[in-house]
């Protein structure tokens, strides 16, 4: 039986890139897809075939959330590694000495805090079955507290040291159960998190895609520090 893995926000960008290489690597991939319009992943299932299965899901949405994890039960009935990717970042560059969108400030919190740890805990019983067990998270350099810089983008910020914070307490739990969480940042990547493509970035996605796949791979020991980048440098909490 092959290796299973779960992948949110696989739309485009780095889930797509994702997507794509985990499949060379000989993985059945549950892709979760939450832009219908948006066509790549309906042309890779035909290259692909049984090994990719397109799964709609809206990380925001409990049901949505609870059905994917019900397809991915009846389908394979366990898995071996999950990547919580999806997120958003609305720019509107927060300043404490002019306007903040607080509710903007909310749906980054649903989307990249809460939206992970309601995917988590809706699949931890088939990571629980798998051989891998890798419980893996697209984290971000904006999330670290000790090499924060920045002096506005409070929501995406926030809510990426907020994400940290829940792994390092999911992490404390579930390393009884042989789970590793990790938390990488990806680099600065050629996606499209700002709503559309962003070209002035530095990596492409299937850069990043490739060496968090790689470091995945590797099986890290749950000893192992979890907030890495994607060539596996260590990053600051």
């Amino acid at each position: 039986m092959k290796r299973t893995i779960y992948i949110t926000g696989a739309d485009r960008g780095l889930g797509f890139a994702l997507t794509k290489v985990f499949l060379q690597s000989d993985f059945t991939v549950f892709a979760g897809q939450y832009l219908n319009d948006w066509t790549e992943l309906n042309e890779l299932k035909k290259e692909y075939g049984e090994d990719l299965h397109i799964v709609t899901l809206d990380v925001t949405n409990q049901q949505s959330v609870d059905a994917a994890a019900d397809y991915i039960k009846e389908t394979a009935g366990q898995l071996d590694i999950l990547i919580n990717n999806a997120a958003i970042y609305v720019d509107r560059s927060e300043d404490i000495l002019g306007e903040i969108n607080y509710e903007d400030i909310m749906k980054h919190y649903n989307t990249n805090t809460l939206g992970p740890l309601r995917v988590s805990k809706s699949v931890i019983p088939l990571l629980m079955k798998g051989k891998s067990k890798i419980l893996a998270n697209i984290s971000s350099e904006a999330g670290s507290v000790a090499d924060s810089w920045r002096k506005k983008e409070y929501a995406y910020c926030m809510s990426k040291a907020a994400l940290n914070m829940q792994l390092t307490i999911m992490q404390n739990h579930l390393k009884e159960y042989g789970i590793k969480v990790l938390a990488f940042h990806p680099g600065f990547v050629k996606t499209y998190i700002f709503g559309e493509f962003n070209p002035n970035a530095t990596i492409d996605a299937i850069e990043s895609a490739t060496g968090i796949a790689n470091e995945i791979l590797k099986s890290p020991a749950i000893e192992e520090h979890m907030f890495i980048d994607y060539q596996g440098n260590k990053m600051n909490w």
